[in-house]
C-alpha cells in the first residue's frame, strides 16, 4: 500500500496551505480516496453565495468532482458523503443539489449540524470517501 498526499492543480489550493485535499491510499485493484472538507470558495478564497445552501451546494460538488477527477473517480464511485450544516433548516436546499448528483443509489451519509464554520457566510461543509478503480 501507498499513501499520496496531493492538491491537484486543478483545483485551487487549500485554505491557507494548510492541509491537503486528497489522501490516496493505493491498494491492490485502486485507490482509497479521502477528500478533506470542502467549501465553497472561489479560486481566490472568497466565499461563494454567503448564506445561500443551495449556492454553496453547488459549488461544493463542482470542487469534489474536480478532486475526484484528478484521481480517475467520479460521483459514482463516492462511498460516503460528511456534511456540516450551520441550520439543517437548510437540508431541503442542499438535498436538491445532492440529489441531481446521486440521482440513484446514493452513497451512506451523514449530516450534522455545527455551531460554526471557519469562514463567515459559509453555510456546508462536505467531505467525501471514494474509489478509484
Amino acid at each position: 500500500m501507498k499513501l499520496t498526499l496531493d492538491n491537484p492543480a486543478t483545483v485551487a489550493a487549500p485554505y491557507a496551505d494548510r492541509f491537503s485535499h486528497v489522501a490516496r491510499l493505493d491498494v491492490p485493484g485502486g485507490a482509497l480516496l479521502t477528500l478533506a472538507g470542502q467549501v465553497a470558495v472561489d479560486d481566490a478564497g472568497a466565499v461563494v453565495a454567503p448564506g445561500d445552501a443551495g449556492a454553496q451546494a453547488e459549488r461544493i460538488f463542482e470542487i469534489i468532482g474536480a478532486l475526484l477527477a484528478a484521481h480517475g473517480a467520479g460521483f459514482g464511485d463516492v462511498l460516503h458523503i460528511r456534511t456540516y450544516m450551520l441550520d439543517l433548516g437548510d437540508l431541503p436546499a442542499y438535498a436538491v443539489v445532492r440529489r441531481r448528483i446521486f440521482p440513484a443509489d446514493p452513497p451512506a451519509s451523514t449530516t450534522v449540524q455545527v455551531s460554526g464554520l471557519f469562514l463567515p457566510g459559509l453555510v456546508l461543509e462536505v467531505e467525501v470517501t471514494a474509489v478509484s478503480r
